[in-house]
């Protein structure tokens, strides 16, 4: 996915900045209303991406544009919108031909403003935060949603500043990727549709990523299963991986690698509990105050963990982990883990993350866990692509172990009103 040092100039700036059927269309004051409170760091027309959430006002404060709508404005918004059609959307979810209609009164005042903001509002949520509003839904935990406060201020000053254009363009990804799956999907003619809709799956799913994934990250992409540990853009190492089978998926996080932990023990989840097959095999058990039984695998060269944990705090309990089943890293399907993300030579990794004999000591007595903590915490972004640019710009297409691409597509709709079919892999 990403380049090799001999390739950087491809991705040099990748990723350095910033699902229900549609809705039958809405009054401006209750699609306001209905916005998620999401997170957006700073969404005027220049500032960075999407971050933090805050809390809502009342939406008599959010819809206060009258008077700001210049007819020129409104004519920009609506040229905005039908190029929305570029990003995989469809432009008649963002009231176009209202809008066209009332350009052709020719008459500025509050019944434009009210429409023109209701339009940008919502076009401008959907390039901020994706047009799916549940992403729980698919198992995506990345991002709290934009807030539409911020949003509001933003077109604010956009308007202000004669700087429509260039705020709404703003809240776009602006990575490698995104660029190159927009780019073969305007090169996809609609005879293809079935490609196409592959293709806007994926650009919803680039809207929904965090815009700054940091200098130095860890980036899993589940259907590829591959590990990749990126540096100023540049793929410093990847690994093979095994992430989670259909039954146990893997769920797509950010998260904050913080330790290596060598010689781990295994606290056995409760999928592993239901399945019994540990019972019998000299597992300690105890049990929880709530009665809830514990059953720990001591460390070990048997350990389910392998030698190395690399762990990464969240409440889903993934984490990046060896294994001594180490044949599963040659089959080409390896979505087959419970969950959790197994990295063929994780030791590899662990040593770029921490380094020194420190991490050699460590592991020499393999019935002792050590936790070496990390001088600074290393971003880890598990997501879910079934399509992605290589290095010299085409894309590949990947499988879909959870079956997610038809269902995402089904929550945004199809565009034009055609038929939603699913691409051969």
């Amino acid at each position: 996915m990403f380049t090799s040092v001999s390739s950087s100039e491809y991705l040099a700036k990748t990723f350095s900045k910033a699902f229900a059927r549609r809705r039958a269309r809405r009054p401006a004051k209750a699609w306001l209303a209905t916005l998620p409170l999401i997170a957006v760091t700073a969404l005027t027309f220049n500032g960075p991406a999407p971050a933090e959430m805050s809390s809502g006002t009342p939406i008599e404060t959010i819809v206060r544009q009258e008077g700001r709508w210049s007819i020129d404005n409104a004519r920009t918004l609506a040229s905005l919108i039908e190029e929305s059609a570029q990003e995989g959307l469809e432009p008649s979810d963002y009231r176009l031909a209202e809008l066209k209609s009332a350009l052709e009164a020719g008459e500025p005042g509050a019944a434009l403003d009210m429409l023109a903001s209701s339009s940008a509002l919502m076009l401008a949520h959907d390039y901020a935060d994706g047009r799916i509003e549940d992403k729980q839904a698919f198992d995506w935990h990345m991002t709290q949603p934009a807030d539409p406060n911020l949003l509001q201020r933003g077109l604010d000053d956009a308007l202000a500043q004669g700087k429509l254009r260039t705020w709404m363009q703003g809240l776009l990804p602006d990575n490698a990727q995104y660029r190159a799956l927009k780019a073969a999907y305007a090169a996809t003619g609609p005879a293809d549709s079935a490609r196409r809709e592959l293709l806007r799956a994926n650009l919803e799913r680039w809207r929904w990523m965090p815009r700054n994934l940091g200098e130095r990250y860890i980036y899993v992409n589940v259907p590829s299963y591959r590990l990749e540990l990126i540096n100023a853009g540049v793929e410093e190492a990847s690994f093979n991986v095994v992430v989670g089978a259909p039954k146990t998926p893997t769920p797509q996080l950010a998260l904050q690698a913080q330790s290596v932990v060598a010689n781990p023990s295994w606290t056995l989840p409760p999928s592993v509990l239901k399945e019994g097959r540990w019972q019998g095999k000299g597992y300690s058990v105890t049990r929880r105050a709530d009665g809830s039984l514990n059953v720990r695998q001591a460390p070990g060269p048997r350990n389910a963990l392998g030698r190395i944990k690399i762990d990464m705090p969240n409440s889903h309990a993934i984490y990046l982990h060896d294994t001594p089943q180490k044949a599963a890293f040659e089959r080409t399907d390896r979505a087959l883990s419970h969950g959790c993300v197994r990295v063929q030579n994780i030791e590899e990794l662990a040593a770029l993350l921490h380094g020194g004999v420190e991490l050699d000591d460590a592991l020499a007595d393999p019935a002792k866990t050590k936790v070496l903590q990390l001088q600074k915490s290393v971003p880890v972004y598990i997501a879910y692509f079934t399509a992605e640019a290589q290095p010299d710009g085409t894309i590949r297409y990947l499988g879909d172990p959870y079956q997610r691409d038809q269902a995402l597509l089904e929550r945004i709709g199809a565009q034009g009103g055609s038929p939603i079919r699913m691409a051969a892999r």
